[in-house]
């Protein structure tokens, strides 16, 4: 059986919408997943949303909406963007999700049995924006930068306490991994006490000073909401109180849960038992004690091994602040995506989605050492794709395959190869192993840029373009070219983790066909070995990395002042009490998985006897907000094959296209609807109907014999406007 690899990202907090912070962890993630792919192991990636908590009920309500829903919709956000940048996750797990709420019940009831968990009162400041408690007195300034808030309650509380020393002998052996050394550092401090008053204690085994008991025990439930998962039946019988668990025990537990805890399944064992423990958790700085104190405490406490190796990322900087909600800096990723897709204009849109991923994954991975702090801007952005990607590794291709194509007829020379670049390539390829083993992106990715300005000199030494002309130098000519090719074929397949769209054409470029296939076969396992074969043909030269210009930065930064029109689905976006549309991928609705949501039907008609009063129940206005009404404006409209009654028309809502089938056809023509405007319920859930996907439902009233009547307007009415 090949090695195992598990590897995570956190589970991002579905609070507000994802932006680069979160893509940037991800894409960390999935480079790494594609590199052990590649490799050969059994690799599973895991990342999803964390979905419960005070603040996301709160949340919820001033959307006027349930938590339920609001979670729904955010988290739909995070996974439908995941999939426009081309993220291999094997798995997207919810906390809301069943089987999640089972493995979490069952690690409560474990500690619980094995007492470490106990019943106590306590009167305490608390932090919503972080969910949990902080040391100080009323008004203490938690570490979201907010006030906390005087909680007095009842909960069950974790034996902390208990795992200090054992914690820190742990870290101290690399029994538990964590790096960088400044997160470590930061871990045993906190479980030292971070004290030096006389009164601590020297462990002899390990020559650690650390003050008993200054590691407190963690309140593991509340009572004061009930947006959480209920505290199993064998602790709640203590208590007449409703509890619900700590959202952080709830979101740790997430890491086991998707791997088989709790699933009492032959499978569910069988996947447990391969996976866990996991061998690399990504997480972000600002959460390491939750991911390097808890979660161990957690799992030793529960007689279960611990995670190999925590690897804590630093944060993206805007404007020299972290990116965040509440100062208003965040940078959406899709403005990034959207923006560089535009330089490809003759592809589909989502290998424009592709190419803008990318890009951004080779700027955040070359520009930022993973653990650190870095720097973000559209500036630096562009400079980078222009000198790395356009004129670096996209012109040494360019101009490599064209001067093959123009000298031998778009078929690889055959011909021996010199030894100029050997020594080159082989300390490229050792290079980018061991850095990415070591969570180096930074370091792997400028070992291959290395290896691309290497093989640029080693062509303007050689000036095949001067041995071109002289019949003489013929086969020198061949050496030289298919030596670069092959420098070209290691380069593609060293970046194919960091850049797999652009890698993918080069590769097709190069005549050696489907990139993905040859990682399949082992072909990108060991680049010493392999080649081109004889009479391998060059595929459709094109560019790969068109030069950006400024106005790309003008057009970015101009996107990100308009958020509410680019993101309509944003929480922090919509009015009081308006809904969030259903999220979007590929012009593709994607539909929140609800079980409450009604079907899709072919049109919403109305009680044609208008002067009989409607026996229909009444419903609150918190009802009637539900339905999101709007305006669109029909841009086709034609009918369906062998369906008398049905139309497809796309739709224009202003910030998006849609397409919903309407069952109008016998008393429509499809030409005269063009142009008009609708009315359209926006966030029902897609179905299919003949083949296609109804994206809404057009609006009408049902007149006389049942006649539709299209809702319409006397005023001028502006796309997209909600009805109220």
């Amino acid at each position: 059986m090949p090695e195992k690899f598990y590897i995570t990202t956190p589970i991002y907090y579905v609070n507000a919408r994802p932006h680069i912070g979160h893509a940037y962890t991800t894409i960390a993630a999935d480079t790494l997943a594609r590199r052990k792919r590649i490799d050969g192991a059994d690799t599973y990636f895991l990342t999803g949303t964390d979905e419960h908590g005070q603040k996301i009920g709160r949340s919820a309500a001033a959307a006027g909406i349930e938590p339920q829903q609001f979670a729904d919709d955010v988290s739909a956000s995070f996974r439908s963007l995941w999939h426009r940048m081309g993220i291999t996750y094997d798995q997207y797990i919810r906390t809301t999700d069943a089987k999640h709420k089972r493995g979490v019940q069952k690690l409560f009831t474990a500690l619980y049995q094995r007492g470490h968990i106990y019943l106590d009162s306590y009167t305490g400041q608390y932090s919503v924006g972080e969910e949990m408690f902080v040391e100080g007195p009323p008004g203490t300034i938690g570490p979201d930068g907010k006030p906390t808030e005087t909680i007095t309650e009842e909960n069950f509380y974790f034996r902390l306490s208990s795992f200090q020393k054992p914690l820190i002998d742990l870290i101290e052996s690399n029994q538990l991994t964590i790096t960088p050394e400044a997160r470590k550092n930061e871990v045993l401090s906190f479980l030292r006490g971070n004290v030096n008053d006389g009164s601590e204690t020297l462990l002899s085994d390990t020559g650690v000073a650390y003050v008993p008991g200054a590691v407190k025990d963690l309140s593991v439930s509340r009572t004061s909401f009930d947006w959480g998962i209920p505290v199993p039946d064998i602790a709640a019988s203590e208590t007449s109180q409703k509890h619900v668990i700590y959202v952080w025990l709830d979101a740790l537990a997430n890491y086991m849960t998707a791997v088989g805890y709790g699933d009492d399944t032959e499978d569910g064992a069988e996947m447990f038992a391969r996976f866990w423990p996991a061998d690399l958790h990504f997480v972000g700085k600002e959460i390491v004690r939750f991911h390097c104190v808890y979660w161990p405490a957690f799992l030793l406490a529960a007689g279960l091994p611990l995670p190999k190796k925590i690897v804590a990322h630093g944060w993206l900087l805007f404007e020299e602040s972290k990116m965040s909600k509440s100062r208003g800096n965040i940078v959406r990723t899709e403005t990034i995506l959207d923006a560089f897709g535009s330089l490809k204009p003759d592809t589909e849109k989502y290998e424009q989605d592709l190419f803008g991923a990318d890009v951004l994954r080779y700027f955040l991975l070359r520009e930022i050492p993973f653990g650190q702090d870095g720097s973000f801007s559209f500036d630096a952005l562009v400079a980078r794709y222009n000198s790395d990607l356009a004129n670096g590794y996209g012109n040494l291709v360019s101009r490599t395959l064209n001067m093959i194509a123009q000298n031998f007829e778009s078929v690889i020379p055959e011909s021996g190869l010199t030894t100029e670049l050997t020594a080159a390539t082989a300390e490229a390829i050792d290079s980018v192993r061991g850095a990415l083993e070591r969570q180096e992106f930074t370091a792997a990715v400028s070992a291959t840029s290395a290896l691309v300005a290497a093989t640029d000199q080693y062509l303007t030494a050689n000036a095949p373009w001067k041995l071109a002309k002289d019949p003489a130098q013929r086969e020198r000519l061949a050496e030289v070219l298919r030596t670069a090719a092959k420098s070209i074929r290691i380069i593609t397949a060293l970046l194919h983790p960091v850049l797999p769209y652009a890698t993918a054409r080069v590769w097709e470029q190069l005549g050696l066909g489907s990139i993905e296939r040859a990682a399949e076969l082992g072909e990108l396992r060991d680049l010493s070995r392999g080649g081109f074969a004889a009479n391998t043909r060059l595929g459709t030269i094109a560019p790969i990395f068109p030069r950006a210009e400024k106005e790309l930065i003008t057009r970015m930064n101009d996107a990100e002042q308009k958020p509410a029109a680019i993101d309509p689905n944003a929480p922090q976006n919509l009015a009081e009490g308006e809904q969030p549309l259903t999220p979007i991928a590929d012009g593709t609705p994607t539909a929140s998985p609800r079980a409450e949501a009604a079907p899709a039907t072919e049109i919403a008609a109305v009680d044609p006897k208008v002067a009989t009063k409607p026996d229909t129940p009444e419903i609150t206005i918190d009802d009637f907000i539900k339905v999101d009404l709007r305006v669109a404006k029909v841009l086709v409209a034609e009918r369906i094959p062998k369906a008398d009654k049905l139309l497809r028309l796309e739709v224009d809502l202003g910030y998006e296209k849609r397409q919903i089938l309407a069952g109008i056809a016998q008393f429509y023509e499809p030409e005269k609807l063009v142009g008009r405007k609708v009315v359209i319920v926006a966030n029902l859930a897609p179905r299919k109907l003949r083949g296609y996907e109804s994206q809404g439902m057009v609006v009408a009233a049902s007149v006389g014999d049942g006649t539709p009547a299209l809702a319409s307007f006397l005023e001028d009415i502006e796309i997209g406007a909600r009805l109220r």
